[in-house]
């Protein structure tokens, strides 16, 4: 049986490398202040290999500061930074009619074409956080123009939710049609981050129809697990998208499940997502060296991606936050006793001593596989955001009587 931790002092672990290690790092490292928007590809000492700028990473760090400063204190640091990533956004980010590019060059000349959905998403938190950032601040005019962004984007993904590449799809017309998870998992995110700028119907609407993607759709009970891809249809396909699982997308998405059945007072919703995440928890954790797997196959059979049996930083970190989420919400003690275990293996493994910042890529032994703190998928985003998030809620829990 577990020994329940000093809930104090964990919270504390969380908070100090968090604000005294991570959020310093990104600060002083990422920032280019001669082109605006921020390096992303920082080596092990946040040295700059690569000044190409990732749409996703940018929005992504904008959110990340405003958050900062929504949730922990009016830091006018952090303000500041979170703007100047904005206003490159802004100028740059997108082709004028806010279809959002996924690469630019350091000046903000575009390299990719605006296929990717996840840089409208990201886009949409990065304008929607600092817009309510702004209005605290007291400046409403630049507010209200970052919240009309948001808003304007978050209806164009809506508008996309069947065809999310549209026309950069490289699909062949009359494929075999099929709906992956990760849009509907994180638009059930991305409705709470933008609550405040959206009608209450709307975003009822949204939510309920993410909510019935998630866990109607894409979970399925035959597996106790959540699947990445479906025919179009709702039905399991047999093909390498179709059999393929990714725990910490599962993972992850409970923890966005949980918030919206406290936001719903929903407590059925909450105790259906613990079930899941700690399903997906167990099923993805590798018996042999310890750590969550990166790709699986429902069905047993060979992945073809390379990296499957890797270990990532994202996916840890977002398992330490549905378990801590599902302990403080139900009291469920297997959320404690898992959370505790994934949480000794992501410090043990993930955490630079050395120097701040986390660790991405870990073999499946859990030996470093790049030291690189930031890349083109790798930015200012699930660590500070793990961080920020366990720390609240072991405080949280220390609190309760």
């Amino acid at each position: 049986m577990t020994t329940t931790p000093d809930f104090k002092q964990l919270a504390e672990q969380y908070r100090s490398e968090l604000l005294d290690r991570v959020v310093p790092f990104w600060l002083s490292k990422s920032q280019d202040k001669e082109c605006g928007g921020y390096f992303t590809c920082l080596d092990r000492d946040g040295s700059v290999y690569d000044t190409d700028k990732f749409i996703w990473l940018q929005g992504r760090e904008v959110w990340m500061f405003a958050k900062l400063y929504n949730t922990v204190e009016p830091c006018r640091e952090w303000l500041d930074a979170a703007v100047q990533g904005a206003e490159f956004l802004r100028k740059y980010g997108h082709d004028g009619n806010l279809n959002w590019y996924f690469a630019l060059d350091r000046e903000g000349h575009p390299l990719v074409e605006p296929y990717n959905i996840f840089s409208y998403t990201f886009a949409v938190i990065a304008f929607g956080q600092l817009s309510i950032a702004l209005r605290k601040a007291g400046q409403e005019e630049r507010a209200a123009e970052y919240a009309d962004i948001a808003k304007r984007t978050f209806d164009i993904v809506l508008s996309k939710t069947d065809n999310p590449k549209g026309r950069w799809s490289k699909a062949s017309p009359g494929a075999r049609a099929m709906k992956t998870f990760d849009l509907p998992m994180i638009l059930c995110n991305v409705a709470l981050e933008i609550e405040p700028l959206l009608e209450p119907d709307f975003l009822r609407k949204a939510i309920d129809n993410c909510l019935h993607e998630v866990m109607d759709v894409f979970y399925r009970p035959e597996l106790g697990l959540i699947v990445e891809a479906l025919g179009k249809d709702g039905n399991l396909v047999d093909c390498f998208d179709g059999r393929k699982l990714n725990p910490g997308h599962a993972i992850e998405a409970m923890w966005f499940v949980m918030d919206l059945g406290k936001r719903l007072n929903r407590p059925e919703l909450i105790r259906q997502a613990v079930e899941i995440c700690l399903q997906e928890v167990e099923y993805g954790w590798d018996k042999a060296f310890g750590g969550i797997f990166y790709f699986m196959d429902r069905l047993g059979h060979p992945r073809h991606e390379l990296e499957w049996d890797q270990k990532l930083w994202w996916v840890h970190i977002e398992a330490l936050i549905s378990l801590s989420k599902g302990y403080q919400l139900t009291g469920d003690p297997r959320c404690l006793d898992w959370f505790l275990r994934v949480h000794d293996y992501t410090w043990n493994h993930f955490r630079d001593a050395e120097y701040p910042e986390w660790y991405g890529y870990l073999n499946r032994q859990g030996e470093v596989l790049l030291p690189l703190k930031g890349g083109k998928w790798k930015g200012c985003f699930h660590v500070p955001r793990g961080l920020l998030n366990v720390w609240k809620i072991l405080e949280a829990i220390a609190e309760q009587p």
